[in-house]
């Protein structure tokens, strides 16, 4: 039940243009809106994002919320891990399409477009979200190496290059093979893609 008694310290309008969270270039960024920019938001938060082909939200998940991708324009995969049988599905939607994250699904979106524009929403005041660069990053080598029977300097010498919060890769700089040649994940590897249907 809402209490209507004083409303006069509320915010009903926002421009999400001033609320950057997150800038590779002109071309791909994220903006954010949530309780925090606009105190009279309970239980909804979005992040609107811009993105040109071959350009990836990396690997994350929300703990906190599902997200509903909505396409405004241009052409995404949304990729998510369902965890009951760790199987990915690829969906690709574009405008007026949608496609949802169950909360806690490891999951990335790529753009298959220039001038791709998506509105991700979530049900809760504020998004959180654990990125895999940052678990890449941060979870100590030697735990990797022994966890996985890895080889601990191999490892500290393959995630090196990884800059913490990513949000959109491949980094402005990447000079890996494949990355900018017209090579656009994730068509393929996966096996499973299921396109949308009407």
């Amino acid at each position: 039940m809402h209490s209507y008694a004083d409303q006069s310290s509320q915010q009903y309008t926002f421009d999400l243009n001033k609320s950057p969270l997150f800038q590779k270039d002109n071309q791909n960024y994220i903006n954010i809106a949530g309780n925090k920019q606009v105190n009279s938001l309970k239980n909804t938060s979005l992040l609107d994002i811009f993105f040109t082909r071959g350009n990836v939200i990396e690997p994350h998940y929300h703990p906190n919320a599902a997200e509903l991708v909505y396409c405004i324009s241009g052409s995404v995969g949304v990729s998510m891990m369902n965890p009951a049988t760790s199987q990915f599905q690829t969906f690709t939607i574009t405008p007026g399409q949608i496609a949802n994250v169950p909360q806690g699904w490891w999951h990335f979106e790529i753009a298959n477009a220039d001038q791709t524009h998506i509105l991700a929403i979530f049900d809760a005041p504020n998004p959180e979200v654990v990125l895999g660069s940052d678990i890449l990053k941060f979870t100590p080598a030697s735990v990797m190496a022994h966890t996985y029977c890895l080889d601990e300097n191999q490892w500290k010498k393959t995630t090196a290059p990884i800059q913490p919060s990513t949000y959109i890769g491949p980094y402005a700089n990447c000079s890996q093979q494949g990355s900018r040649t017209g090579h656009y994940l994730p068509y393929p590897p996966y096996p499973y893609r299921e396109p949308f249907h009407r």
